[in-house]
Parts: structure tokens; sequence; C-alpha cells
């Protein structure tokens, strides 16, 4: 049973600056994501404007998410790759893809570490500058 406004929502194309506005990216970026290979519109309108979808978004979504923790474009282009294939893919092959996923997630939890140190790293700092203030404004 499916639920047409579902669907539709799926199937709306929406420009680049309804995109950017959704993702929290700008426009510039998703421009260079798309020369990067990353993300590629789902159509263009009759004037040659790029128009994404929902699925074009959720695209953009996983590569902001992968920013942060510094992984490549290589590395963000084989991810999206491989999360494509896993839809399409059975058996052994899906095992193979689930296999290099899973090291896509042990590389994410452990940059998602070494942020944590720096961020304590820094909060230490902060710290340290504040507690400066305090004994220098008593």
């Amino acid at each position: 049973m499916s639920d047409g406004r579902v669907e539709a929502t799926a199937a709306r194309h929406m420009q680049i600056g309804e995109a950017a506005e959704r993702v929290g990216l700008s426009i510039r970026t998703i421009r260079h994501y798309e020369d990067a290979g990353l993300v590629v519109p789902s159509a263009r309108s009759e004037g040659g404007f790029r128009l994404y979808t929902e699925p074009d978004l959720d695209r953009l979504r996983v590569i902001k998410r992968m920013k942060p923790l510094g992984f490549t474009l290589e590395e963000m282009r084989d991810l999206l790759r491989l999360l494509d294939d896993l839809t399409t893919t059975d058996g052994d092959a899906r095992a193979a893809l689930l296999d290099r996923l899973a090291l896509f997630h042990t590389a994410a939890q452990s940059r998602v570490h070494a942020l944590r140190q720096q961020l304590a790293m820094a909060e230490g700092f902060a710290r340290q500058i504040q507690e400066q203030i305090d004994l220098h404004n008593r």
C-alpha cells in the first residue's frame, strides 16, 4: 500500500536554491559537489536550471556529514557508489558491500573519536583562558 503524498514528495523537483536551503549547504558548494561527480541533479528545467529530488538531497546530506570527518572527495564518491549498489545488489555481492560499508563505519567512528579529543583539548584551553581572565579581574 502506497501513500500518494509520499510518492509525490519524492518525485517533486526543486531548484538549487531550495535544495541548498533544505540541506544547509551553499549553492556554490552544491555546484562544487556536482563538478566533483558526487551528486548530479535529477533533471534540468527547460531554462537549464538544475532540478533536485529528495533522493538527491539525501546524497547531499551524506556528503555534508562526511566533510567534517575529513573524508576525501574520492572516499565520498566511493561511499555514495556503495550505497547506490546496496539498493540493487543481492547475495554474496551484497555481503561484500556490507563489509565495505562496515569499514566506512569504523573509519567514521575513529574520526569522531579524534574530533572528540580535539574538542576536549580546545575546551580545556578555553577554560584555562577563562581562569586567567577571572584571576586578573579580582
